[in-house]
C-alpha cells in the first residue's frame, strides 16, 4: 500500500500538477428548472520545482572519475551532480573514485577498499578539499544524502558557523563526522 501511495504521489508530481477547474452550475438562467453546467477552461499551473540543496548546475560540478559512469556514485550509482554538495572522492589504485556522500565513502571502506587522499566538496566554493581541512555540519535541518543525518562540509569555519546558525546541527571534524556516518551501518 505504501509503495502504491508513493508511486501515485510520484506520478502526480511528475505530471506537472495539471489542474482543471471543476464544472460549475450555471445559475444565470433562473427560469429553467434544470441547471446547465458549463465547463471552465483548463488551466495549467506551473510549479516551480525547488532545486535540492545538494544540486548544482552541471557546469559547476567537478567530476574526478573517468569513464562512461563518471557522473554516478561508484557505490550506489546516484547522480553526482544532483547530490554534488555532499560529494566525496578518493584515490583507489591510482584512479579517482567519486561518491555521492560520506555514507557511500564509508560503505566502500567497509567493503575493504584501501582509499588514499579522501576529499570532500566545500559547500561554499564547490571545490574539492582534503577531508582533514573540512568543518562538517552534522545533523542540520537540510536533507542529507543517503542518510537521515545530514553532513555538509565547509573549508572555512565561519561558513560552517553561518550554515549552522541558519540550519542547526553540530560542527565537527571529518573523523567525528565519519563516526556518525558509520552508525548508518549498525543494525
Amino acid at each position: 500500500m505504501k509503495k502504491f501511495l508513493f508511486l501515485s504521489l510520484s506520478a502526480f508530481l511528475l505530471s506537472g500538477c495539471v489542474s482543471s477547474t471543476p464544472k460549475v452550475a450555471d445559475t444565470t438562467n433562473k427560469s429553467s428548472d434544470t441547471k446547465k453546467t458549463k465547463s471552465m477552461p483548463m488551466k495549467k499551473h506551473t510549479v516551480k520545482h525547488m532545486k535540492m540543496f545538494q544540486t548544482v548546475d552541471k557546469k559547476d560540478a567537478i567530476l574526478l572519475q573517468k569513464g562512461p559512469n563518471k557522473e554516478h556514485c561508484a557505490i550506489c550509482g546516484m547522480n553526482l551532480i544532483k547530490f554534488y554538495k555532499t560529494n566525496h572522492a578518493a584515490t583507489l589504485n591510482e584512479d579517482k573514485v567519486q561518491y555521492c556522500s560520506i555514507h557511500c565513502l564509508t560503505d566502500h571502506i567497509r567493503q575493504g577498499a584501501e582509499l588514499e587522499n579522501p576529499m570532500v566538496v566545500d559547500v561554499t566554493s564547490l571545490k574539492f578539499i582534503p577531508v582533514t581541512e573540512a568543518y562538517y555540519v552534522v545533523g542540520s535541518d537540510v536533507r542529507g544524502t543517503m542518510s537521515m543525518v545530514s553532513k555538509y562540509a565547509f573549508k572555512n569555519l565561519d561558513d560552517a558557523k553561518a550554515f549552522q546558525k541558519k540550519h542547526g546541527g553540530e560542527i565537527m571534524d571529518f573523523y567525528s563526522a565519519w563516526q556518525v556516518a558509520k552508525k548508518d551501518f549498525k543494525k
